[in-house]
């Protein structure tokens, strides 16, 4: 369709507004100062100085400048520069930086309010002018750019419109610092080389202090972000030159600040011990697929413009036929050839949708370098670049998430192209986010095989760096300064300098005293000492650094096999509670589901357990069961208690508190429907005679509403579920007739708020009888009370509060959707538990550090205290799993009429809430066993039970069992054990005292006897030999020693 027919349609503007909201991109400034780096190194420039020159009649004081010797801008290329977002640099295999047409404009507007642009190229000279600052002052809505050009040679106008050429140059003389043309040819001047571009940004942004955000007084070498600590900021945060000298992955262009050459880096040539890790991967795609739809649209667009060209050339020839004029041969050529021509541009564009679509499913390769800093230890992470570019620095992975020193101070660097990921357009960075975190994670998983390829950890982490000088603990603190330690830097990084003439990088040997030699900016490959590169011609010398691999832990077919075995079963346990789950969307619901309670007995639990003991009670999941506790050899009819949980406790229901000085108090003996006491009642309720039986007479309903509880001002929240919990509790009682035994041992823990009640007594020891009920259908969901006929008060059993504890744990137990640890925040409070996890058939102890919930489990992020070396340092697992288990579970509670006053003060038993049906029953019928075993082993012989008879004892037997006579006899025996083997000791003490005596006795006289011996022979010798002076035992001893040896010879 004909351009002409758009005339009529309404086009959209760019208004001068949008200068400043382009440039908001930018919230670091120093991106914005890059752009105009990028600027620069895409038009191939050697060399770019960025300097300032001081203006103090301009805001901020001063103009910033940048000159490079690029290949600068004829009068049609600089008018793309106006043209937002149309760049012809944007090429899918296109190493440039800039890709989006976008950077000059938004760098520039971010730092000052108006720039001015000098380029040269050719014979041409071109200046551009873009200024808010004229546009508000004269008011204008559309954005005007000035665009006068000159001839090289002749300085004169190349302008055809005289007009135009004064209206553009009048312009520039009023709002920009330049007032005639000689000012603008000073700058012209100013680029030296045959060809460049000069930029000056001046009325400079200004914070709220009215200083510009760049200080160029503080270092006169350097341009400062103002305002910025020198404390906790990286340097390239705070230094503009820090930051352009790792602004690109291999610099090739020089950059000077303020007249002063910036040492560029080549980052993998500045660590120690770098590595090399090549990876591949198929997941980068976003970028590949745009290229891909671009190219078959491309495609389909030349496709259908050489079957219309083709279309046109054989109805020409048809209508031609045999006509041979010259005429008819000319444009029937046209047509051939044209048709032709997009013949071949079709297959050309198609030939490259289809190589682009086939690149799709190729993996790509990247190289992770990884080394350790040992300048500055603390300056760690990974540098992303883009095409060359730093996109992303300091980025901390892996295991430098984990904030140790295992990683600390290893740089990792990677380069990524285009085609991989796109960088967003401040370039600060990438547009894929999710892409980037898969690169990230990829990053720390080959950086920690990096740390153990190294061996740094296996040879001491404090020792290592203690090598480099880093003697204190703070891990900020920079290396020590003195000599030996900056030579041993020295000797480990070889220095590498970048030629001023040829932009080759070069290493240079070690030299001792070249250590601290300062080398200057013009430095050339004559000044080198190694004679095989000490000129301009020679090659540079490639990086030889070392591969890694990294080094996936391969599981076991049996391993494997168990973990699909588990998430199977784990599944059909989450398929099993769906269907088994019911909505209930009203009370009207609730009333038509079949519910029943179970009447096992059990021990009671106190009834006067304090506020705090009552919120502590929960109904948590139980640990993993180890192996031998699967496989119960005796029923049991008590579940043992579980480590509790932070989910807050049922509330017990609220009750109107005019009615509470009727409620007697409950004794351990008392009728099931027996209401707790009052907070008012102060009268002790006398004990009822304790007869077994198999029923209970439940209490009428008028009765049950007696229940009371006294309203509480500081805890308002509680009193409102309680609210709750009652006008539930109505309803149930509404619906059956006859009075119900309660399910809920909410009854219990209400009277556990009475401020002057007494204790009842404890019931005395014996036997339980066990009450046997035949077992009844259980079903899954709300369960209600079931009917029981009425019998005599005599028939109570002795356990009332605990089978209504029972009662409500088992409902409870049915109701797996109501389970608390799924909510996300009861199982953050997960974090910081200690727990031991089972790593190939071994466990180990750690720490939770993360908590992940969803709707179907809960898992923790658990780090080891120690684990071997090819074992990683933390691992996910599932909280509900057999791998994991919490490390102090607290032992059983006590319920034996001895301990019952010290048992009444803690939070009642909680039964299991394990994932699989009967769990619960099979644990207690193992600790039965266990318990009997138990009593067995340590069984005191004064005790009058028999032992014999342990093994015949019941559940309720053995929660009556007499324990505190038991281990009083136990430590009697103990006493007497230990007793009899002191006194053993003191006998065998005193036999040894005299034998050593007597010893003493023996060698007291011996030597008496030996010195009497030698008197003697002294005296026998003299009376011999005459005057013989003797008078030491080892001259009496030498002088025999002689005169045997003479009578021997």
């Amino acid at each position: 369709m004909a351009f002409s027919n758009y005339k009529s349609l309404n086009r959209a503007q760019l208004t001068v507004e949008y200068l400043h909201t382009n440039s908001t991109t930018h919230e670091f400034l120093f991106g914005a100062l890059a752009e105009l780096v990028d600027n620069s190194r895409d038009a191939s420039a050697t060399r770019i100085d960025i300097y300032t020159e001081k203006r103090p009649e301009l805001r901020g004081g001063y103009m910033l400048c940048f000159l490079d010797d690029g290949i600068g801008m004829d009068p049609n290329e600089a008018t793309h520069v106006i043209q937002f977002g149309k760049s012809s640099k944007r090429s899918p295999e296109s190493t440039q930086i800039g890709q989006y047409g976008n950077g000059l404009k938004s760098g520039s507007m971010r730092i000052g309010k108006d720039f001015i642009l000098f380029t040269k190229k050719g014979s041409t000279l071109t200046c551009l002018f873009l200024s808010r600052t004229f546009h508000e002052e004269e008011g204008l809505d559309e954005v005007i750019v000035p665009l006068p050009t000159w001839d090289l040679s002749t300085k004169k106008p190349m302008n055809s419109d005289p007009e135009k050429y004064a209206i553009e140059t009048e312009l520039i003389f009023k709002y920009s610092p330049f007032k005639n043309e000689q000012q603008l040819m000073e700058q012209f001047n100013k680029i030296e080389s045959s060809s460049g571009t000069l930029v000056i940004i001046y009325n400079l942004k200004l914070m709220d202090n009215r200083e510009p955000e760049l200080d160029v007084e503080t270092d006169n070498q350097d341009i400062l972000m103002a305002g910025m600590p020198f404390e906790g900021v990286k340097p390239e945060r705070r230094s503009f030159r820090a930051y352009a000298a790792v602004l690109y992955i291999d610099p090739r262009m020089r950059i000077f600040i303020q007249g002063h050459k910036v040492r560029t880096k080549r980052l993998s040539r500045c660590l120690y011990k770098p590595r090399v890790y090549q990876y591949s991967s198929t997941r980068f795609k976003t970028r590949a697929e745009q290229e891909v739809k671009k190219a078959d649209h491309m495609a389909k667009i030349a496709e259908e413009k050489a079957r219309e060209a083709e279309s046109k050339r054989l109805a020409l020839e048809a209508k031609v036929g045999d006509d041979i004029s010259k005429k008819s041969r000319v444009i029937l050529r046209k047509a051939q050839d044209t048709a032709m021509m997009l013949r071949r541009d079709a297959d050309m564009k198609k030939k490259i949708q289809e190589t682009k679509q086939k690149a799709l499913k190729e993996p790509k390769e990247l190289a992770f370098i990884f080394g350790v800093n040992i300048e500055q230890r603390d300056l760690d992470g990974m540098f992303v670049y883009n095409c060359s570019r730093l996109i992303k620095m300091y980025e901390k992975t892996g295991p430098q998430l984990e904030g140790g020193m295992a990683c600390g101070g290893v740089v990792g660097v990677v380069d990524v192209p285009y085609l991989v990921l796109e960088p967003t357009h401040n370039k600060q960075d990438f547009a894929d986010a999710k892409e980037y975190r898969h690169l990230l994670k990829s990053m720390g998983e080959h950086l920690a095989q990096y740390w153990k390829d190294s061996n740094i950890a296996q040879k001491g982490i404090v020792k290592f760096w203690d090598e480099f000088g880093y003697l204190s603990a703070s891990w900020s603190a920079p290396p020590s300064s003195e000599q030996r330690y900056r030579r041993r830097c020295a000797m480990e990084i070889p220095l590498t300098i970048q030629c001023d003439k040829c932009l080759k990088w070069r290493t240079l040997p070690f030299q001792m005293d070249a250590v601290d030699r300062r080398y200057p900016d013009s430095w050339v490959c004559l000044m080198n000492p190694d004679s095989n590169h000490d000129r301009c011609d020679a090659s540079e010398q490639k990086a030889n650094l070392p591969c890694g691999v990294l080094k996936k832990d391969k599981q076991t077919a049996e391993v494997k096999q168990k973990e699909l075995s588990e998430k199977i079963k784990q599944q059909q346990e989450k398929l099993e509670a769906l269907q088994k789950t019911t909505t209930i969307k009203s009370a009207a619901d609730i009333k038509k589901l079949p519910l029943e309670v179970s009447m096992r007995p059990t021990t009671a639990s106190s009834p006067q357990a304090t506020r705090s003991s009552e919120r502590s009670i929960t109904r948590p999941r139980s640990p993993p069961l180890p192996p031998h506790l699967k496989n119960p050899t005796a029923p049991l009819t008590r579940a043992t208690p579980q480590r509790p949980t932070q989910t807050p406790a049922p509330p017990p229901p609220k009750v109107e508190p005019a009615r509470a000085r009727a409620a007697p108090k409950p004794t351990a003996k008392a009728p099931a429907k027996t209401p707790p006491p009052s907070r008012s009642s102060r009268t002790p309720a006398k004990p009822l005679p304790t007869k077994p039986a198999l029923a209970t007479k439940p209490a009428p309903a008028s009765q049950r509403k007696r229940i009371i509880k006294q309203e509480d001002s500081e805890e308002e929240d509680e009193e409102e579920e309680e609210e709750e919990e009652e006008e539930s509790e109505e309803e149930e009682e509404s619906e059956d007739e006859k009075p119900q035994i309660k399910k809920s041992k909410i009854v219990a823990a209400a009277g556990n708020r009475g401020k002057a009640v007494e204790k009842a007594p404890p019931p005395k020891r014996g036997k339980l009888a066990e009450v046997v009920k035949p077992p009844q259908p259980e079903k899954k969901g709300v369960t209600t009370p079931t009917r029981h006929p009425s019998t005599t008060p005599s028939s109570v059993p002795k356990d009332i509060p605990a089978q209504q504890h029972e009662a409500k744990a088992k409902a409870s137990e049915k109701a797996p959707e109501q389970d608390p640890e799924k909510d996300p925040k009861n199982a953050q409070k997960g974090k910081g538990l200690l727990v031991e996890v089972r790593v190939n058939k071994e466990w180990y102890t750690g720490k939770v550090i993360a908590v992940e919930t969803n709707k179907e489990s809960v898992r923790w992020k658990v780090k080891f205290d120690y684990v071997p070396i090819s074992t990683p340092k933390d691992r996910w697992v599932f909280k509900s799993s057999d791998e994991v288990r919490l490390m102090r579970p607290p032992s059983p509670i006590s319920q034996t009429p001895d301990t019952q006053q010290e048992t009444e003060k803690g939070p009642a038993p909680m039964e299991p809430d394990t994932a699989q049906p009967g769990t619960s029953r099979e644990v207690t019928d193992s600790l039965v066993t266990m318990m009997r075993t138990m009593l067995r082993y340590f069984f005191p012989p004064g005790l009058q039970i028999p032992k014999d008879d342990v093994n015949s004892m019941t559940a309720l037997e053995l929660v009556a069992f007499p324990l505190k006579e038991y281990f009083q006899q136990y430590e009697l025996g103990l006493q007497s054990l230990c007793n009899s083997y002191q006194s053993r000791a003191d006998a065998r003490a005193k036999a040894v005292e005299e034998k050593s005596s007597n010893a003493e006795i023996k060698l007291k006289e011996a030597d008496e006897k030996l010195q009497k011996l030698r008197t003697n022979m002294v005296a026998l010798l003299q009376h011999v030999l005459g005057d013989i002076d003797i008078n030491a035992d080892d001259e009496l001893d030498a002088y025999i020693e002689d005169l045997l040896s003479q009578r021997n010879e």
